[in-house]
């Protein structure tokens, strides 16, 4: 499926983890390149099985390097997931006005991606094909090519 969008919840820091699973982790990442990821440092919430049974042992200086690699690394796979998207149509629903303009919509792709292109005469809830024509490492920028 070569089209298909693939993401994942990554957690770092988890109580007894070792360097080498760490490594494991980035590894899995460099395996799978996943087109997105929420990533989380390990911290202790009251009343779960984690706080009754292990102890909060990797320090908040590991948990943060261990984090910042993570993220760097899911950043480089983003932005080329994005760039691979550039020059094909998608299929969006609309979900709302941009964040960053009244004049534009943000929806999001089959893929889960999020796209930004100008309103038109469309509103939210419709579907419509956008042309990508740029991206970030969040977002791609197109134009509709038809509804």
């Amino acid at each position: 499926m070569p089209e298909a969008g693939v993401s994942t919840d990554l957690m770092t820091g988890f109580c007894g983890e070792t360097e080498e699973e760490h490594q494991e982790t980035l590894s899995l990442m460099e395996e799978v390149k996943y087109d997105f990821a929420y990533m989380f440092a390990y911290s202790e919430r009251p009343k779960t099985l984690a706080e009754r049974k292990f102890e909060d042992d990797i320090p908040e200086e590991v948990k943060k390097r261990r984090l910042a690699e993570i993220i760097d690394l899911q950043a480089l796979h983003s932005i080329s997931s994005n760039e691979s998207r550039v020059g094909k149509q998608v299929r969006v629903l609309i979900e709302g006005e941009s964040k960053r303009s009244s004049e534009q919509f943000f929806g999001r792709s089959s893929q889960n991606a999020v796209v930004v292109f100008d309103r038109e005469d469309f509103k939210k809830g419709d579907y419509v094909t956008v042309q990508i024509t740029d991206s970030t490492r969040g977002t791609l920028l197109g134009s509709i090519v038809k509804a």
